[in-house]
């Protein structure tokens, strides 16, 4: 259940009562599901996709009351239309027997009337209304695009009654992409924008030709995975609150729009995103290796982040929490990869005198995304049990500009392997692990590195997929609309290409991966649908190789259950325990 909170003094008072959930499925993975306006709350509730209203200001919130009523509706980037007594989202409405239809909506706030504002593209993003109600930025994109390849900056003007008048566009094409439009105090239009070979802060100039504010080698913009995403807000006119990623570490700073001079504000904080700003302070979450993400305020004058809100206390013991270290090593093509490494760290290690640990090399999804430097309590179960983690930024990942994760592109399964490969080998040859006991987890995509590797390569000795692809003809021909493209830019078009997908596809060669693997499933799963691991395992059976696998009924594509999340890392570590023969209670 995700839970919508407010903070009147110092405690966070819950606003949405049991058994309602703040969760949107547009997309599948959702964001931006709710919108406030002087105190009334406008939500996507999970069960149903439905909006309801609720208003904040009570002490003690009543129940929410409905607000659309259309079956097959889903809404997400909710913004509101003060002017029109409405509100204007991105809709996704079922169809049956064909792909849902995306549209940007207009939704009124007394009947819950939903009227199309603007179709015809596959997706929307990111639409916002400037201070007058007149203009509405938003993103577009159509297949085969994902948003962060290539994607659309439109600006409409609208009329009295909120009918489009006029669509210009501003910036972005096949090989550009746009992230966040935002307007400033006095309402020009910002947006960000990769064109430079990094993604970098524009203003569109008043001849509508762009600038860009300040021409550094640095990331300000983050993969459009889910909706309601911001890496910067307005503290005033001149001045913005912005977070920038440079190798695998996010960093907090202001923007001075009319010199371009960026200053750095120096914060323990590695992890950062979800900038807003309201009557001069910057609102931000904010982790780093010893804190899990919480609420941080920055003030303009005094420069100081001050903490907000924490979730929850302290969970791990400052002694007892590995901090990570940046390393690159060298991998195919003369090419350079980046990874983040965790050595064990255990006030109960009990290694023996001058044994080396035993390797982790995590995988993480997307492929199009990257590590994350907040607290993360799953690789700190690890070393808190002796084994070294190495976290993967490998070929694709974001936050090493256009080219770096553009290399990604027609080498899926191939290069994100040679990079985990190569990480791995470099460490056991440094001598900072015991190459002998090197295993290979991760999710998603990372699940379908983990199965490339284990089949194509010999370095590793063992491996767990979550919820992984194994077959890339079956992903190519199932799988949900946002991403039903996706796999053209990774791998190649489809059918076309398809002895490709095949060679790629770790369920072909199942033959050559004889090392154990253990598989964990949500049976819900529309992402990657449970048969991609069903099929695997039975084919590794087959082969008397060890396979376990684990389903979890009631879980979708990521588990959210505490219960499945500590079933399943407790059962990998039996698992691991047993393949390396470490002691240990199972």
């Amino acid at each position: 259940m995700t839970l919508l909170c407010k903070r009147p003094r110092t405690l966070a008072q819950e606003i949405v009562p049991a058994p309602f959930s703040v969760r949107s499925r547009v997309h599948e993975y959702g964001g931006g599901a709710f919108a406030v306006e002087n105190g009334i709350v406008i939500f996507a509730n999970d069960s149903d996709q439905r909006l309801y209203c609720i208003d904040a200001r009570d002490s003690v919130p009543g129940q929410p009351q409905v607000l659309t009523a259309e079956p097959g509706m889903r809404f997400a980037d909710l913004q509101f239309d003060g002017g029109r007594r409405s509100l204007i989202a991105v809709a996704e409405r079922a169809r049956e027997g064909q792909e849902p239809e995306n549209f940007i909506a207009s939704i009124d706030l007394a009947s819950g009337e939903v009227r199309p504002l603007v179709r015809g593209a596959d997706f929307y993003a990111f639409p916002r209304l400037d201070a007058t109600g007149r203009r509405l930025a938003f993103l577009s994109w159509k297949h085969p695009c994902m948003p962060w390849d290539a994607c659309e900056l439109q600006l409409a003007t609208l009329d009295d009654a909120g009918a489009i008048t006029s669509l210009e566009k501003v910036a972005g094409g096949p090989h550009e992409s746009i992230f966040q439009p935002a307007w400033s105090p006095a309402g020009r239009l910002h947006f960000v924008s990769d064109r430079a070979g990094f993604s970098q802060i524009y203003r569109q100039s008043d001849d509508g030709g762009s600038t860009c504010l300040c021409a550094v080698e640095a990331e300000f913009s983050t993969p459009l995975w889910v909706f309601g995403l911001s890496t910067y807000a307005f503290l005033n006119e001149g001045t913005i609150a912005c977070v920038f990623q440079q190798s695998g570490f996010w960093h907090l700073a202001t923007l001075h729009g009319s010199t371009g001079e960026l200053r750095r504000i120096d914060t323990r904080l590695t992890e950062l995103g979800y900038v807003q700003a309201r009557a001069g302070r910057a609102y931000f979450v904010g982790g780093s290796p010893s804190e899990e993400p919480a609420i941080h305020q920055l003030d303009a004058s005094s420069r100081e982040p001050t903490l907000v809100h924490r979730p929850s206390s302290a969970l791990v013991a400052i002694e007892a929490i590995a901090q990570p270290q940046t390393v690159d090593f060298p991998t195919t093509a003369g090419a350079t990869a980046h990874g983040l490494l965790y050595l064990p760290a255990s006030p109960t290690d009990e290694s023996l005198p001058g044994e080396k640990p035993p390797l982790l090399v995590i995988c993480h999804g997307g492929p199009t995304g990257s590590t994350s430097t907040a607290l993360n309590l799953t690789i700190q179960f690890w070393t808190s049990r002796g084994f070294a983690v190495l976290d993967v930024n490998y070929r694709g990942s974001t936050g090493y500009g256009r080219a770096y994760r553009k290399a990604l592109d027609g080498q899926w399964g191939v290069a994100d392997v040679e990079d985990c490969v190569a990480g791995a080998r470099a460490l056991a040859e440094r001598g900072i692990v015991d190459g002998a006991r090197m295993a290979i987890r991760g999710s998603s995509a990372g699940g379908f590195t983990v199965l490339c590797a284990l089949a194509f390569h010999d370095v590793f000795a063992a491996g767990a997929s979550y919820y992984g692809v194994s077959d890339l003809e079956a992903l190519a021909r199932d799988t949900h609309k946002f991403e039903s493209h996706y796999l053209e830019s990774l791998i190649g078009p489809y059918p076309e290409q398809s002895e490709r997908y095949r060679a790629r596809s770790p369920i072909r060669v199942a033959e050559k991966l004889s090392c154990p693997v253990i598989f964990f499933q949500g049976l819900q799963d529309r992402v990657v649908p449970p048969d991609q691991a069903e099929r695997m395992v039975a084919a590794l059976h087959r082969r008397n190789v060890e396979a376990p696998l684990i389903v979890f009924p009631d879980e979708q594509h990521g588990f959210r259950r505490k219960e499945t999340v500590v079933r399943a890392i407790e059962a990998e570590l039996v698992f691991y325990r047993r393949v390396f023969a470490i002691p240990g209670a199972d």
